[in-house]
């Protein structure tokens, strides 16, 4: 049996370690553009299903180009900022910006029944990792059309729930304002009251999860609360 040399040992673990570092580059260049299409349709989805539209993966660009019909990006003051294009803003990035530098993005849609709303993204944390979504508002501003929501590792059976339509039915209608105060919407882990505006059940034994979402929209629709209010305004 031929013995091979530490030289000849190392330089061809040097070369193996190259060519898979090649591999794996290339693999990774040739999948990013399906990666980054995956990203864009799933993105698109979920803005259509919170204004209650739900369409097959190839039919989802032409009913996001039908129903979206407008968008553009805000600063904490509710002020347009021109130049950037508001479906290349990731929330979740912003928040983690200084408070002068987050970009808010704000998307005009028409639902099947050509009703007026605006989308808002929503990011935040659950028990094991991040969660976000989508918050379709009517046109006074205040009073929610539809959510969707979804995470990357909620607890099956538990947290993972809040992206069930029985949960996330549950928001429309609620509403975000009491008069001039904002004041989000409740999880309430006992039942809420049916008839408060302002308040859901909670997910059953997502306690945490179900903290993290309120908290989720009370620090996310709270950014957006001088836009939602100079809004108000022109109605």
């Amino acid at each position: 049996m031929k013995d091979f040399s530490n030289r000849y040992i190392f330089t061809f673990a040097v070369v193996m370690v190259a060519i898979v570092a090649v591999i794996l580059s290339l693999a990774a260049t040739l999948l990013r553009p399906a990666q980054e299409r995956n990203y864009e349709v799933e993105k698109k989805k979920s803005m259509l299903e919170s204004i209650g539209l739900f369409a097959e993966r190839e039919d989802v660009t032409a009913m996001y180009d039908k129903h979206i019909r407008e968008s553009f990006v805000v600063d904490l003051s509710g002020n347009i900022i021109t130049g950037v294009d508001a479906f290349d803003v990731d929330l979740g990035k912003e928040l983690k910006k200084k408070e002068n530098d987050i970009r808010l993005p704000v998307f005009k849609a028409v639902t099947e029944s050509d009703e007026d709303v605006i989308i808002v993204p929503v990011s935040g944390t659950g028990l094991w990792g991040p969660i976000w979504g989508y918050i379709a508002l009517k046109s006074d501003m205040n009073t929610i059309f539809g959510v969707t929501y979804d995470h990357q590792g909620e607890t099956p059976g538990l947290g993972a729930e809040i992206n069930e339509t029985f949960f996330e039915s549950r928001f429309s209608g609620k509403k975000l304002f009491k008069g001039d105060t904002f004041v989000s919407i409740s999880l309430v882990k006992t039942g809420a009251d049916p008839s408060d505006q302002y308040a859901v059940d909670a997910i059953s034994g997502g306690t945490i999860t179900s903290r993290g979402l309120e908290a989720m929209l009370k620090d996310c629709l709270g950014f957006y609360e001088p836009f939602l209010k100079s809004n108000m305004e022109r109605q």
